[in-house]
């Protein structure tokens, strides 16, 4: 990014946060604040270890110093400006999933956010339904990026350790699941839920697909598995019908046959590549960090200009960043973008070309922000 467009993106964001609401958390006082500023030398370089008593404090702050990224602790703290961190005695954190995009998919850029859209209400889903989560501890907010984060602000797991908080993650991303517990029978238990019935539906699609390969073609899939000589991999392939019909029946015992054992092991097979698309793809660290910072609510996110937003369960349904999240205008600006590119943006489709584009100044911003055009001057 050139000296241009740095101070074109600070003087955008300046006039933004003059107006801005500021949506401060909860135990204000007890937050550590780390910020990223336009001037600064090293454009990762994080300023923190910084603490505010008052919302008016945190505003003044924003609006002299205009960060281009602000950021607040997950946890509570009794010193939270202290330099060190023991020295600021940790009392506590919230619990957040962070569901970004590029730990789920490669893609365009609006492509992306719909895949992590349908992550985050799977995620939702399996913390009210099956872990017991209420709403009300829930606050969703869009990241400014390419995500969302989930804060769980409940006391009960205000002192969860990380060990505690990653068997949260490992219930969500479906890590470790025991197949032996996963497909046992279960007497009288009707639709089976929760991961059982994920891991039945997973089989059932893995060993579908090997039955429209065809008999030469899974045989030879299945006897490409380590340990699986090609007799007994035909002989597999002759029984995936009857395996089809007794996971339909939550009471029978699936897992009786040792070749189907080795497909259901390891991590790294195609098998478990369906484990995966039910799975809620957190970010595994941002929830085992006892000691993590959030982005603000209300601020913008420094690399797309769109501003990090609180959302009501209502709002999240139909919630299109692309729209909902941009606080610029359509004066128009001129960039010079590095390579040709289609963009979608406030309900209207750009194609635009390398070098020198016309462009609204949302669009501008963004694709300043992103790291992908410069600043060229006004009309």
């Amino acid at each position: 990014m050139n000296a241009a467009t740095n101070e074109y993106l600070k003087k955008k964001f300046s006039g933004y946060y003059k107006k801005a609401f500021f949506e401060v958390p909860s135990s204000l006082e007890q937050r550590e604040w780390g910020f990223i500023l336009f001037d600064s030398p090293d454009a990762s370089r994080m300023k923190r270890h910084i603490a505010f008593s008052s919302r008016e404090e945190v505003e003044n702050y924003i609006k002299s110093m205009v960060p281009r990224h602000a950021y607040y602790s997950t946890a509570y703290y009794a010193l939270p400006s202290a330099g060190n961190m023991q020295d600021k005695l940790w009392s506590g954190a919230d619990l957040i999933f962070d569901l970004d995009a590029d730990h789920i998919v490669r893609c365009a850029y609006d492509e992306m956010l719909v895949r992590v859209h349908e992550e985050t209400q799977k995620m939702i889903s399996m913390l009210t339904e099956e872990l017991g989560f209420s709403r009300r501890d829930m606050h969703i907010v869009f990241s400014g990026g390419r995500g969302y984060h989930i804060h769980i602000r409940n006391l009960e797991v205000l002192n969860w350790s990380s060990a505690e908080r990653r068997e949260i993650v490992d219930y969500v991303c479906g890590t470790g699941l025991d197949p032996e517990i996963m497909l046992k029978g279960r007497k009288n238990s009707g639709k089976l839920t929760g991961w059982p019935g994920r891991y039945r539906e997973a089989l059932s699609e893995y060993l579908s697909g090997l039955k429209k390969l065809g008999p030469d073609d899974g045989s030879k899939k299945v006897a490409s598995l380590k340990g699986v000589s090609s007799q007994s991999a035909q002989e597999f392939y002759g029984s995936v019908d009857a395996l089809l019909k007794r996971l339909k029946k939550p009471e029978k015992n699936i897992l009786v046959s040792r070749v189907l054992k080795t497909i259901l092991a390891g991590e790294d097979s195609d098998f478990y590549k369906e484990i995966k698309k039910r799975a809620a793809l957190t970010d595994e660290p941002v929830t085992t960090d006892v000691k993590r910072l959030i982005r603000m609510p209300g601020s913008l996110h420094g690399g797309s200009g769109f501003k990090v937003m609180s959302l009501s369960f209502k709002e999240f349904e139909d919630f299109d960043p692309l729209v909902d999240a941009v606080v610029f205008g359509d004066e128009s600006v001129k960039i010079d973008l590095a390579f040709k590119l289609e963009m979608p943006l406030k309900g209207k489709k750009y194609s635009l070309e390398k070098g020198i584009n016309k462009v609204p100044e949302a669009l501008a911003v963004f694709l300043c922000a992103r790291g992908i055009a410069e600043y060229a001057g006004g009309e």
